[in-house]
């Protein structure tokens, strides 16, 4: 049986490196963003290497479906997909889920939306996907009748090991400690955009101290959707695994 499991996060997270994290379990496939270009086609929008992103994912939500049901490549028991929750499009079904096992990352609003404008300067509420990730956490909640696991960034960065290993135990797959270090470098199964967003993580080999906190307070357009995004936010963290 292929554990199949969605983690849920918004952009400028450690997403990326608790890819790296469950990639080097050798019991573990994972996939990268898989809805990106279906987002990209649907909305419209301009990110970096468009071009790239739309042609190397299936256009079509309904078309990335089977590819996060199908059997992993080498039949690895445990198959991870980094899940953005932002490119989840009221259009886009997501009855797929209940084959998963859902897990949820979160950020403050406010470190993400300073790191988010480092890479990409217009930005609004539903860019950086904390109301998505709160609808799509009640949605799983309600599926199951008690809370899915959620884990703060923050926390997997001060204690990998001890987050980590709380996080697989509600899973309900083995804790190892291979998923604390990794070679540096890109990865066949990271997406095309790479080259854009993943040049800190591939320097990285494992989980790195905590970003400091920026200085300087948000800009007056940051912080109004800093202050939207909070209750969302909020409403996670209140179950965090501890």
């Amino acid at each position: 049986m292929t554990i199949r499991i969605a983690m849920w996060s918004g952009p400028r997270n450690i997403s990326t490196a608790m890819m790296r994290s469950f990639g080097a379990r050798s019991d573990c496939h994972v996939i990268d963003e898989p809805f990106y270009a279906a987002f990209l086609a649907t909305t419209g929008l301009i990110h970096p290497m468009n071009d790239e992103v739309l042609a190397a994912q299936p256009n079509d939500w309904r078309d990335v479906v089977p590819q996060l049901l199908a059997p992993t490549p080498n039949d690895e028991p445990v198959f991870y997909q980094k899940q953005m929750t932002h490119h989840m499009l009221p259009s886009f079904g997501l009855d797929w889920m209940s084959e998963c096992r859902n897990a949820f990352l979160i950020r403050d609003p406010a470190l993400v939306l300073a790191s988010y404008v480092t890479k990409r300067e217009n930005v609004q509420l539903a860019d950086v996907g904390f109301a998505q990730q709160a609808e799509i956490f009640a949605r799983e909640a309600d599926r199951l009748g008690y809370a899915p696991p959620v884990i703060e960034g923050v926390d997997v960065l001060r204690d990998p090991a001890a987050t980590l290993s709380r996080l697989c135990t509600a899973l309900g797959i083995p804790w190892t400690d291979d998923m604390l270090i990794w070679p540096p470098g890109r990865r066949a199964t990271d997406g095309v955009w790479a080259p854009a967003w993943y040049d800190a993580v591939e320097r990285s080999t494992c989980f790195g101290p905590p970003p400091a906190e920026a200085k300087a307070p948000l800009a007056d357009h940051l912080r109004h959707i800093a202050d939207a995004a909070r209750p969302h936010y909020e409403a996670l963290a209140k179950w965090k695994l501890t």
